[in-house]
């Protein structure tokens, strides 16, 4: 089993989404959040509040690695910098503690969670909810975001991928491929997952 703490980094709001993975890429939700500091804050005064939040969480939930949304040029450059500013926060955090930060770009994390890498917020928020078998949404979308960055390099992650193959030779559980499941990716697997329960089978 391994905890991987996911952030969407913002000044304003900063989402914070934990899960743990098991052998087989189940995920299961842990905790969620999203830290907030206020518009007409010093600067300073609003990093430091945020980067408050993600160090407590960092030490209530000793995450075995941390999953950041990359930062990437966009028009807004107020954004860009607001995340950016955040974004070093939380790789100076996860150094402080020998934590792996894998980044991510959005368009990576809605191709993990939803098969399609220009899905909507709506339907990254509905897949994050299935995958993770919750009754609802998490709120705000920074939550949600925080998940799936989270559940995306739980299904990504190269050294999460062998550990994963390894553990499952040890149990035995590669028979399942003999079935033709592994075809399946991650995601249409969680689908499929979420369709017998809701049927209850």
């Amino acid at each position: 089993m391994a905890r991987i703490l996911g952030i969407d980094p913002g000044l304003t709001r900063c989402g914070i989404g934990v899960i743990d993975v098991d052998a087989r890429r189940r995920v299961s939700l842990v905790h969620v959040e999203v830290v907030r500091s206020s518009a007409d804050a010093e600067l300073g005064d609003r990093i430091r509040v945020i980067g408050e939040g993600i160090e407590r969480a960092l030490d209530a939930h000793a995450p075995d690695r941390v999953a950041l949304e990359r930062v990437f040029a966009q028009h807004n450059v107020s954004t860009v910098m607001a995340t950016a500013q955040i974004s070093g926060v939380v790789l100076y955090q996860a150094a402080k503690r020998r934590l792996p930060v894998a980044l991510h770009t959005p368009s990576e994390v809605k191709a993990a969670v939803t098969g399609y890498g220009s899905a909507d917020k709506p339907q990254v928020g509905v897949m994050v909810q299935r995958i993770l078998g919750l009754a609802e949404q998490p709120r705000p979308a920074d939550a949600t975001d925080a998940l799936a960055l989270a559940i995306c390099a739980a299904w990504k992650s190269p050294v999460a991928a062998a550990a994963s193959e390894a553990a499952a030779e040890r149990r035995g559980l590669l028979a399942a491929r003999a079935s033709g499941s592994e075809t399946l990716t991650p995601a249409q697997r969680a689908w499929a997952d979420a369709e017998r329960r809701s049927r209850g089978r």
